[in-house]
């Protein structure tokens, strides 16, 4: 597979990504304001600075594992960053549009683990770019267990 292919189809992924997740959860911010929020959810203000570096990442992580691995690495980030984006919007779908709360709670419990994978892979790629990775996992640990606590009210 060549390089350049995997890397504009690994953009295009996350470029979806942005916008999905851009369109989905910005609607009916007045129903989520009403959500009792855990003591321990992160402020607002981090949510905005770690999806830049999310987005970013996965962008600059597409492109390191293109260049730098095999063809079977590159197919299995494609497949997984695919079922990870895809997970990750079905929950901004149901929790944002149908305020199906335990159902979107399942769907980032599949965004997290669609992510393991690319977690490894970075980690192959480059000991640094796995590092770097560790917070997006993170992030989705904790948008997951978030998702839980917004599904017991």
């Amino acid at each position: 597979m060549s390089r350049n292919i995997v890397g504009v189809l690994g953009t295009a992924i996350i470029a979806i990504y942005i916008f999905g997740s851009g369109r989905l959860v910005t609607t009916d911010q007045q129903w989520y304001r009403l959500l009792s929020k855990p003591a321990w959810q992160p402020p607002s203000y981090v949510v905005g600075l770690i999806w830049p570096y999310n987005f970013a990442l996965l962008i600059a992580a597409t492109w390191v594992v293109a260049s730098r691995l095999s063809n079977t690495h590159q197919l299995v980030w494609l497949i997984s960053l695919a079922l990870s984006v895809a997970a990750a919007l079905v929950w901004a779908w149901l929790f944002f549009k149908l305020h199906a709360l335990p159902t979107s709670a399942v769907a980032l419990v599949f965004a997290s683990l669609f992510t393991i994978p690319l977690l490894v892979i970075s980690f192959r790629a480059s000991p640094a770019l796995g590092i770097a990775f560790v917070p997006y996992q993170i992030w989705l640990a904790i948008a997951t267990s978030l998702a839980f606590s917004y599904s017991a009210q």
